[in-house]
């Protein structure tokens, strides 16, 4: 069972007022199964990606990237097996004629249809991949399909990126990317989507050495999460499949599981996908994807570990996962009857705004002070200026966003050059020299991160 109790409702009601998180289309009435990122979920997504893209490429030497097209040819998606296995089973109530996945509904014990309690068919398979048709014409010959998954474009330039980059085995090639899902039934928010980001490396290693870098990303996925992303080290769980539930193409595969509070759910997948991608399109192009070893002159097909995870999945899990109640608010005030306060506990590395900016009042000087420091800041640090509400209000807001310090000049600060800065868990305040600012935040980051 999930550890997390978060409110959903409370969650996304947040994400939206502090411009986290859209429904897609809401003035239409909303998209099924369609978000938008709002200014601050941008940032977070940002912050996330460009952090996956420092441990994954520019910290490793042994690790490029890649941004292959959404459209490819059909015969990519014939190769790997997508046209006649990428399906759920959809099943659809008799009486209402709504449709639902019936995995999903086997999960939660359901029987009959959940909308209005009919007797639902029995279960056909539905293939998940969005098509559309490229050219003036449309007939079978035009047929395209949106990516499912961004994994097929890195296999299909395994050769062009070896040809062109000399890497050698074992090397892995890494890409961000939207793929898309045609899914049936959504459910828990962003969980479940029918467009998102994958993060996703292929590591191409010699047969033989494959479980042991298996084990290696495995440890280095989970590392990510806890150390530098910052989830709580016991949301997240290790889960390795079974047998009977791995993919055609997978010798092993592990998850990384969260708990949500909608349950323990599948957050980061760890495959080792053998060398049957690479053999796949070599029989259907002709093009022998193959490694030649440059001091044994060895020819062999590598296999390939995959860590893949959605940025969506990721995102919530942050949210979840750094989502804290004060109870009675976090007034120095002593009223009992204040209601509860939101607090965004996340990692500085991640957090949308780190610093911002006050002025007491919004006398001139003030303003003019505080516009000044926060342009100062903003060279190292993600600022935002807020001159609206009480102290008190915009300390909550930013509670709220999760900011790690508030940064607040008064009038003695146009006569002692100091400011006061007020840290998000602590709530304690100190009195800093302006000059001192910059490095006194760092530092301060630094503490907060370990």
């Amino acid at each position: 069972m999930a550890k997390n109790t978060v409110s959903m409702d409370k969650l996304i009601s947040l994400a939206k007022q502090r411009g986290f998180i859209f429904q897609s289309s809401e003035i239409y009435g909303g998209f099924a199964g369609g978000y938008d990122l709002g200014p601050l979920g941008v940032a977070l997504a940002e912050n996330i990606k460009n952090l996956w893209r420092k441990k994954f490429i520019q910290e490793r030497d042994d690790v490029v990237a890649l941004d292959s097209g959404i459209l490819m040819a059909s015969k990519t998606w014939e190769a790997s097996g997508h046209i006649s296995n990428f399906s759920d089973p959809l099943t659809e109530c008799k009486k209402c004629h709504k449709r639902f996945r019936a995995d999903h509904l086997e999960e939660d014990g359901v029987t009959d249809c959940p909308e209005c309690g009919g007797e639902l068919t029995e279960p056909k398979q539905f293939n998940l991949m969005f098509q559309t048709h490229a050219g003036p014409t449309q007939d079978k010959d035009s047929v395209v399909y949106l990516r499912p998954e961004t994994a097929q474009g890195i296999f299909v330039n395994f050769d062009n990126v070896l040809q062109s980059s000399r890497m050698k085995v074992p090397f892995g090639i890494a890409q961000i990317g939207k793929a898309f899902r045609n899914e049936i039934t959504f459910r828990n928010f962003i969980f479940r989507v029918r467009e998102f980001e994958q993060m996703e490396l292929e590591y191409f290693v010699k047969p033989g050495e494959d479980e042991e870098q298996f084990k290696y990303w495995r440890q280095f996925c989970m590392d990510f999460l806890t150390n530098d992303i910052g989830l709580k080290k016991e949301n997240a769980h290790f889960r390795d499949h079974e047998k009977e539930e791995l993919s055609h193409y997978s010798k092993s595969t592990t998850d990384i599981e969260y708990d949500y509070p909608f349950g323990t759910k599948e957050l980061w997948g760890i495959a080792n996908r053998t060398d049957y991608d690479l053999k796949q399109h070599s029989d259907h192009s002709g093009k022998k994807l193959e490694y030649r070893d440059p001091h044994s002159n060895e020819v062999f097909t590598p296999f390939v570990i995959e860590p893949s995870v959605g940025v969506s999945r990721l995102l919530l899990a942050v949210l979840v996962d750094a989502y804290d109640v004060v109870e009675g608010g976090r007034s120095t005030t002593t009223d009992a009857n204040k209601e509860e306060e939101v607090v965004l506990r996340l990692h500085p590395a991640i957090a949308p705004v780190q610093v911002a900016v006050f002025p007491l009042s919004k006398k001139k000087e003030l303003q003019d002070r505080a516009q000044g420091i926060a342009k100062v800041l903003r060279a190292d640090f993600r600022v935002q200026y807020d001159e609206s509400g009480s102290i008190g209000r915009r300390y909550r807001r930013q509670d709220e966003i999760g900011t790690l310090h508030c940064v607040t000049i008064d009038f003695d600060s146009l006569e002692d050059k100091k400011v006061t800065v007020r840290h998000r868990d602590t709530m304690e305040q100190e009195r800093v020299a302006i000059e001192e600012l910059t490095d006194y935040i760092k530092e301060s980051a630094s503490n907060i991160s370990t």
